[in-house]
């Protein structure tokens, strides 16, 4: 498939209800970026990992409560998440999880995502599958080519380099191979030791670190939307792009969303000690704390080593009740000032501790046209963290 006009590409492995989050928001700023340099906005399934416990992952909403939920999927391990099966079973667990789905076109993990995932395609948003036989086996001889330039050794130079600038390494070439070889048929997908052949009939896999260059291979990459994670490991293929003679894409930070509920008055600077609980910083100033009413805070000598030990043991503890006092009573202040309870507002953005858009899946954004339409607004290049209130 040719085309015409250049592309701001941007993907994930693709994960039981757009499992995380932040894929949704990766897929609006590749889309957002497009419209404003005139490209085309691709979403690249990454169909062909098989990280199967970070596919099947997420958490679903029980009786008001986060719960972590793991769908199982009767294939053998290795098999890449495209070819995952997703019948009647896991349609129901994750309506059980979620509430009413659309049901996918193809039984497959793969199609879990790609339905999920049409009100990103009705803006213009274009999925896009390495895995497509009639995009992957022209390419194989480019592929073999590739392999035979012992990109291997390259990528070990750069590690070090790296390594030695102190720079992040969340993959190591030197302990992660380069090339895969993945049956079309069944979806295994098999290490490659240096030197082994590809089986006949398979096709060569590029590990992660290679990635960047096949997908510049297959479209036209101008810009690429990158989260931190993912510009680390990019940074492995800067010396590669000369060698397969490919441009060097222009790499766009992924910005980062928060949802607040509906009436909450937040801002990004108060993120950091909302997450931390630190309640004093939105409470009133100037305003006396219940600890502060304790005026005697020493023994009197005349009352003997016996009496003064027991009042200060006593004393002790009564400031540590009117501490828990203070906490009770700048998280009421800070109630009033957010527009809820601070204790929930910190659970609701950021559960079991982490940013909401790491843990939640993004089928309860998808599922918000209004709430879609907020957020890519939001994306217009001036900054990397949007608020929006949901609906």
């Amino acid at each position: 498939m040719s085309v015409a006009r250049p592309v701001v590409v941007t993907g994930q492995q693709i994960g039981a209800g757009w499992t995380p989050a932040l894929s949704v928001a990766k897929a609006l700023a590749a889309l957002a970026e497009a419209r404003r340099i005139g490209a085309e906005a691709r979403y690249w399934l990454a169909d062909e990992d098989h990280d199967r416990a970070e596919v099947a992952s997420t958490v679903g909403l029980q009786e008001g409560r986060l719960t972590r939920h793991r769908f199982r999927f009767n294939a053998p391990e290795g098999t890449a998440t495209g070819w995952l099966p997703w019948g009647t079973s896991q349609q129901l667990e994750a309506e059980r999880l979620w509430g009413e789905l659309p049901a996918p076109d193809e039984p497959t993990l793969r199609g879990h995502v790609l339905k999920l995932g049409e009100p990103l395609w009705q803006l213009g948003l274009r999925p896009f599958s390495p895995t497509d036989p009639a995009l992957r086996e022209p390419i194989q001889a480019d592929l073999q080519r590739w392999r035979s330039l012992d990109l291997e050794a390259t990528l070990s130079h750069q590690a070090e380099r790296l390594e030695a600038e102190g720079a992040p390494l969340p993959l190591d070439p030197r302990q992660q191979s380069a090339w895969f070889s993945l049956d079309p048929l069944s979806g295994l997908r098999r290490r490659l030791e240096l030197g082994e052949p590809c089986p006949q009939g398979h096709w060569l896999s590029p590990g992660a670190a290679l990635r960047p260059l096949m997908q510049s291979l297959l479209l036209p990459v101008a810009a690429a939307v990158l989260g931190p994670s993912e510009r680390a490991y990019w940074r492995l293929a800067e010396p590669l792009w000369d060698l397969v003679k490919l441009p060097t894409p222009r790499i766009i930070p992924r910005p980062s969303v928060i949802v607040l509920p509906k009436g909450c008055t937040v801002n990004a600077d108060q993120l950091d000690d909302l997450r931390e609980g630190n309640w004093r910083a939105f409470s009133a100033a100037g305003t006396g704390l219940p600890s502060q009413g304790l005026v005697i805070s020493k023994s009197d000598p005349a009352w003997g080593p016996a009496l003064g030990l027991r009042f200060t043991k006593e004393l002790d503890r009564t400031r540590k009740r009117l501490e828990r006092l203070d906490h009770r009573w700048m998280r009421d202040q800070s109630s009033a000032r957010l527009g809820m309870d601070p204790e929930h507002l910190r659970q609701r953005l950021f559960p079991f501790g982490k940013a909401q858009e790491r843990v939640l899946p993004g089928i309860h954004w998808l599922r918000d046209e209004a709430l879609i339409h907020r957020i890519l607004d939001g994306m217009d290049g001036r900054t990397n963290l949007i608020l929006v209130e949901e609906s």
